[in-house]
């Protein structure tokens, strides 16, 4: 076999198919080769528009913890003016998954009036909670004093907060 008969063997062996199995505009063709593919399609298309994952991923409320206590902290990470982050750990305090560490600080322990906090989502298999909050925009240099406590997403409060402690931003 030469060359060209070589390359017409794997022309047509490769490169043409059978009327049976071509894609066709055609009434027969869509009905036995696209049918099944834009089935398919459509079933994707509507399972995204039914598609509930919230729904999937919240988690259940737990048992209210009788006493919450703090068992570490807090202590600062890191005082940067740009940045501070203060850190302390709880026993579980159960309740609802969604919950907030909060902050209370100034630049005088008599008056504790700006706040930050930061959400966090509870796991009921673990028996600590480790907070962790974000302060943003503080002056350098300078002295601050700050208390914790956390609370719900619905605002009750976990009923443990600590004493008032003190850092200096760099």
């Amino acid at each position: 076999m030469d060359a060209r008969g070589a390359a017409r063997g794997l022309h047509a062996h490769f490169g043409v198919l059978p009327r049976e199995y071509e894609f066709s505009d055609s009434a027969e063709g869509l009905s036995m080769n696209r049918l099944p593919l834009k089935l398919a399609m459509s079933m994707v298309v509507a399972s995204l528009f039914y598609s509930t994952p919230a729904a999937a991923q919240v988690a259940p409320t737990t048992e209210k913890a009788a006493s919450v206590k703090i068992t570490q902290g807090p202590e600062i990470e890191r005082a940067d003016p740009y940045l501070t982050i203060v850190r302390w750990t709880t026993n579980n305090p159960g309740g609802s998954p969604e919950h907030y560490g909060v902050v209370h600080y100034g630049t005088s322990p008599e008056d504790l009036s700006q706040t930050a906090k930061s959400p966090i989502r509870l796991n009921p298999g673990h028996p600590d909670t480790v907070f962790r909050v974000r302060i943003n925009g503080l002056k350098s240099k300078t002295t601050y004093y700050y208390k914790v406590d956390s609370m719900e997403a619905n605002g009750k409060s976990d009923g443990v907060t600590s004493e008032v402690k003190t850092f200096t931003t760099q």
